[in-house]
């Protein structure tokens, strides 16, 4: 294992390479120092150094690990590779993308968010939900800069959140009743979406008081 990493590694490189190891072991060890110091050893890195990766422990563990999905996911799914599809689709195939990440280790999905829900972790696990809504944004071709920006992500992240929580409990064939609620949360999103548009177009065409105003004032603009 000890050429996953360069000759001089830096602590980044360290901690990509030792964050899917470590989720590994989590589903027994959960995320701490015996799943730590068991892909140090695997990697070849000294466990104080691996230690350094990790200043956080393990939350900066599960931020690694959810970084590498993010990775992996971009890796599965370009968005050059994407723009061929609807925007629904975009959206549906990137977290059925993280799915499929993630079936493997759906033991210590659950240790990682059970770690994530304590109310010292809140903060940091509202920034890892936003960081995977907006990644996949990004991805989907969003370029939205005004408040459909944030909408956007945190409908999404929403939507992800709950889909993960049916995930960690669907025994069905390769997650089919998982997949068909991401689905039907994806249509309601789409819907929603739609209804903004629409709303936004009626409101453009409604007279405005304020331009009336200003033509009184100003005829010839």
């Amino acid at each position: 294992m000890a050429s996953i990493l360069p000759a001089d590694p830096t602590l980044e490189e360290i901690r990509a390479a030792l964050a899917p190891l470590i989720a590994e072991n989590a589903a027994f060890d959960g995320f701490g120092e015996a799943a730590l110091a068991d892909a140090a050893a695997r990697v070849g890195v000294d466990i104080d150094v691996a230690r350094l990766a990790f200043p956080g422990g393990a939350r900066d563990m599960v931020d690694a690990w959810f970084a590498g999905i993010d990775a992996a996911m971009e890796q599965r799914w370009p968005a050059d590779k994407l723009a061929a599809l609807k925007i629904r689709e975009r959206i549906t195939t990137l977290v059925e993308a993280r799915i499929t990440l993630v079936a493997p280790y759906r033991e210590s999905l659950r240790r990682a968010l059970a770690l994530l829900a304590l109310p010292t972790n809140a903060p940091h696990a509202a920034r890892l939900g936003w960081r995977a809504a907006d990644h996949m944004w990004r991805l989907a071709g969003d370029t939205a800069t005004d408040y459909n920006h944030y909408s956007k992500r945190a409908i999404l992240g929403a939507v992800y959140g709950s889909t993960m929580a049916v995930f960690l409990n669907d025994e069905s064939e390769n997650f089919a009743e998982t997949r068909a609620f991401l689905a039907r949360r994806i249509d309601r999103v789409m819907r929603f979406e739609s209804w903004k548009h629409r709303r936004a177009a009626r409101s453009a065409e409604r007279p405005s008081l304020a331009r009336f105003v200003g033509r009184l004032r100003y005829p010839g603009r």
